[in-house]
This record gives C-alpha cells, structure tokens and sequence, in this order.
C-alpha cells in the first residue's frame, strides 16, 4: 500500500539468489486523482518498469505475486482501513483534491523526502498550484537527481507552463533513467514534435513503441510523425494497425483518411473519413470538412458542398473562419495539383462568399 510513496521504490536486495514475495500488488495503483491528473508512481507502467530495472541490475532476483491467503466469512475483497492506512495511501484514495494537498502537506512535516515532495507536487498541480509544485519537485530532484519519477512528474509540470524545451529536457533524463518506461519515450516525443523537431521526435516515438508495439497510441504517434515526413507508405502501415487494435476510435479512421488524401487516393480516403464520422460521437467539423474534401476529390462536389455546409452549421465565429480558410487553401491546393478536376468552382465561389461574411 505505501509502496508508491516510497524513495527508492524497490528496497536494496542482499546479494546471492532472492525471491520477492508480494501479495495485494493492486493496493499500490489505487490513485482517485481527477482532472487527469496523476501521480506517476501510482501507475502499474511505471511500477513495473522501476522492478525490471532493478531485478536486471541484481541479476538473481525474482519477483513473485502470491494470491492472499482466503478469509473466513469474507466475501468482499480486503481494503484497508482509513485508520490502517498511513498519510499518503490515504490522500490518495481521497475524491476531494483539497482534502488530498491538505493530507500530504501534513506528511511532510514528519519528512520532506523525495518521495513525499513528488507526491505533494501531483496534488498542487492537481489543484493548480504550480508555483508549490514546481518549489517541491526541484527540492526532490536535488534529493534524489537520480530518481525518474521526479524528473517524470517535472515534465508534466513544464508541460502545464507550455515551456517545450524545459519539459522534452525533463522527459530525456527520466527515459535516460528508467528506459523501459514507454510513456516518458512518448512524452518526450510529444515535446520533440512540439518544437517542430520531426525525425528526432519519430526516433523517440519508435523507442516508445518498440516497448509497447500493441499500444494504439504509440502507433497512432509514429504515423503522425512519419506522414509529417512524407513517409506516406509507412504511416498508412501505422494508422491501419491502429483501426486493427482500436476499430472504434474515431481518430485511427481521420489519420489514415488525411494520409490516403496526401496519397491521392481519394476514394479510400472518403471511406476511411466517412468511417471515422460515423464512429465520431462528437462529428468533429475539421474532420467532415476533409470528407467534404474527399466528395469534391472524387467527383461528388454538389455533395461535398451540402457534408461542408454542414460541418460549419452551429460553429461559433471565429473558429468557422479558420476551419473555412483552412478548407479553401486545401480546396485550392488539390485544384493546383489536379488540374483536371471538375466541379470543383461553386464550393470554391461558396467558400469565397462565406470568407467574406
């Protein structure tokens, strides 16, 4: 239970062949942090991977998770106690943000370790106190310079203050310390691709998924990144992996779409776009403007114009704009590089009149 609270996380091991015995390992992802905040320690992911790193480094130790011996006349699974549990556990079963800084500020008095600076940190940003995080999390780091955790939560916190640069720095020293943690590889790569830094950004986004070649968003990443660079073959290869792990995310159906439009291939791109909007609960208007694109593309401009008329309906002012302006120079675009298209005229003099409004 206090285990994710802890600095460092896995205990010195004796040396000669050692078998960790650990039952209830669930108790320690137990985290009720809203927002979408949390604490990173608190994550299976990150956990796991902190184990790996130092039962490699030890050589002969294993880790072994045991079922709790059954309770007699107990049915419902065992939960601690609010009393039971010590100060950090218990802040971060809390539902109330308030109620979980107030907690893990008391803790720190009885010490202000690494440990309890970056979980103090989480629940200042959770409320955000950034000034309070950002205070903790450098007095954690000077404790613990070593610790990925710290440098991990740091990043997220340079992310909220939208400073880039700080945060892929963050981000590259906690992969450095703990490399078979996918999501600092895949936060750094957001950060890389941030700073319009692309093939730096796809080479870290590729660590990521060479950790996790099933997870959807690593996929979804490296075919961003790689469309960016023209590797058109390559990122429909990624998206279509995408729609194969997670058939009903709306957003693999848009990003193969956008690159089978890059291709030319107007007809599958409508498919894939027309299969995205129908997945989409929100009808992304972006989105059904490029199907709208993709029915101008492929002969169907009468119809491209009602899915574009659509799209827009109900869209406050400025953001009709941009997304009006945006499809015209896309319009405008596609004309250049296929000269032959027809019908193309009344969407682009509609485009025009709504422009001018």
């Amino acid at each position: 239970m206090t285990w994710p609270f802890r600095y460092p996380l896995c205990p010195q091991l004796p040396d000669g062949p050692v078998e960790i015995r650990v039952s209830d390992a669930d108790q320690a992802y137990v985290n009720a942090q809203t927002g979408g905040t949390q604490l990173v320690t608190t994550q299976k992911k990150y956990l796991d991977a902190e184990w790996d790193a130092a039962l490699a480094k030890h050589g002969d130790a294993m880790l072994v998770q045991v079922e709790p011996a059954p309770q007699a006349q107990s049915p419902k699974p065992r939960v601690p106690s609010p009393k039971a549990q010590t100060a950090l556990p218990r802040a971060f079963r809390s539902s109330d943000p308030s109620e979980r800084l107030s907690i893990c500020v008391e803790a720190l008095k009885s010490g202000r370790t690494p440990a309890a600076l970056v979980a103090t940190a989480s629940a200042c940003m959770e409320v955000n106190d950034l000034e309070a995080a950002a205070r903790d999390l450098g007095e954690a780091i000077a404790q613990a310079p070593e610790w990925a955790a710290a440098h991990y939560e740091r990043g997220k916190l340079w992310l909220r203050q939208d400073d880039m640069v700080k945060a892929s720095e963050s981000f590259q020293r906690a992969a450095e310390l703990l490399p078979a943690f996918a999501p600092a590889w895949a936060n750094l790569g957001g950060t890389l691709g941030e700073l319009d830094r692309p093939t730096e950004a796809l080479a870290v986004f590729e660590r990521a998924l060479a950790l996790e070649p099933t997870n959807p968003q690593a996929l979804n990443n490296v075919g961003v990144v790689r469309r960016e660079l023209g590797r058109l073959a390559e990122s429909e290869a990624a998206f279509r992996q995408v729609i194969q792990l997670t058939p009903a995310m709306a957003f693999g159906h848009y990003n193969l779409g956008h690159t089978l439009f890059l291709q030319g291939r107007f007809q599958a791109a409508l498919s894939a776009y027309a299969e995205g909007q129908a997945r989409d609960p929100d009808k992304n208007p972006v989105q059904a403007s490029r199907l709208a694109l993709c029915k101008v593309a492929t002969g169907d401009a009468a119809g491209g114009l009602r899915e574009l008329q659509r799209a827009i309906n109900g869209v406050p002012r400025e953001y009709r704009q941009q997304l009006l302006g945006d499809t015209s120079a896309i319009l405008w675009a596609l004309v250049t590089q296929h000269p032959e298209l027809e019908g193309w005229q009344p969407v682009h003099a509609w485009l025009s009149a709504e422009l001018k409004k």
